[in-house]
């Protein structure tokens, strides 16, 4: 199944837009009748309720000793986490290995991949077969020129791998031949992209597939890292992950001899880091190397099935929409996987 992201392409120019309101719905014809018999006595009256909303922070992460191995084991008190350098209170603590999982996986199929393309496709299809599970659910975006849902939401692995397979380069022009449109690849919807719209990609899995979906969250791209043409900056494609408390893994794969052939360099690996590290997740490059980009996927899924997960209810009280940076200790010199920290509730996020 291949969708575009039309319509959630247009909310990367809204940004800039007001936003309409939603227009009442019409009661249906098949709604019960409107009581018309008088209020009940003042001692009969129902007792008035409030809402009461806890600011509570979930941490998703891995600890790895000083020999790079996965710590299981390990129990509050072995933990300590601070908010802005302040020590906060830990609520709950509990060693995951089963809890359900949402997985996005993002493909780069622009021009640059078309030699490791193959490569990720196998490895890709292997991974899912191996890691998902019944109450597990994943979703296949591919980004380019456009950025394109091949398949939505299954538990199936055997979907995801068929649509994964299906996936082809795609320039401007359709693998560099033909008119965009009609036949040599779909029409761009942003503007005038590039080539490669990996921040998009991301701003667009964060805020329209992943945002309603709760627990354990991750996201996995497969790219060289490089953007070329999106609308969505760097620090907003990682924000976008951070509010949604989702943590990406990226798969650095890229054909580096073929940049240096055509007298380009390459440049994406900074980039890919940032984005990883900031979010909890963690960069793997594995060039063009088949047996190392399978390795990776393995490294993903113990990492995926060795969390834990922490919460807290912040000591900081006010709904300021800021940025609050995360630190956390689990043992000494143990290094502990976890986002750099989460966006405070505003007022309106309360109501």
């Amino acid at each position: 199944m291949r969708v575009r992201f039309g319509v959630a392409l247009l909310s990367l120019v809204l940004l800039w837009l007001p936003t309409a309101g939603w227009a009442q719905l019409a009661p249906s014809p098949d709604a019960p009748p409107v009581s018309t018999a008088p209020p009940p006595p003042p001692d009969q009256q129902p007792i008035a309720t409030f809402k009461l909303n806890v600011n509570l922070v979930d941490l998703f992460f891995t600890v790895r000793d000083k020999k790079g191995e996965l710590v299981p084991h390990l129990t509050k008190s072995d933990c300590a986490i601070s908010e802005d350098k302040v020590p906060q209170t830990i609520k709950t603590f509990v060693a995951e290995t089963d809890l359900p999982l949402t997985l996005g996986i993002l493909l780069d199929t622009s021009g640059s991949q078309e030699r490791v393309l193959p490569l990720e496709q196998e490895a890709g299809s292997q991974f899912l077969q191996q890691v998902l599970r019944s109450k597990d659910e994943a979703f296949l975006i591919s980004f380019d020129v456009n950025v394109d849902l091949l398949q939505d939401f299954t538990n199936s692995a055997h979907e995801l791998a068929h649509a994964m397979n299906k996936a082809q380069i795609n320039t401007a022009g359709g693998n560099g031949a033909g008119i965009p449109g009609l036949g040599g690849g779909p029409v761009p919807t942003i503007g005038d992209p590039k080539g490669t719209l990996l921040y998009d990609a991301i701003y667009l899995a964060s805020t329209e597939k992943l945002n309603q979906e709760t627990g354990r969250k991750a996201m996995i791209i497969l790219t060289d890292g490089e953007d070329e043409g999106s609308r969505t900056k760097i620090d907003a494609a990682i924000a976008s992950a951070e509010r949604n408390n989702i943590i990406i893994y990226v798969i650095l794969i890229a054909d580096r001899a073929g940049y240096w052939m055509q007298g380009m360099g390459y440049y994406g690996y900074s980039a890919a880091k940032k984005i990883a590290d900031e979010t909890g997740g963690r960069l793997i490059d594995v060039g063009n190397n088949g047996p190392k980009l399978q390795a990776a996927f393995s490294e993903i899924e113990d990492e995926l099935r060795t969390q834990y997960v922490a919460t807290y209810t912040p000591s900081n009280t006010k709904l300021d929409g800021t940025f609050r940076h995360i630190a956390v200790q689990c043992g000494e010199g143990n290094k502990v996987q976890v986002r750099r920290g989460y966006f405070a509730m505003t007022p309106q996020s309360q109501q």
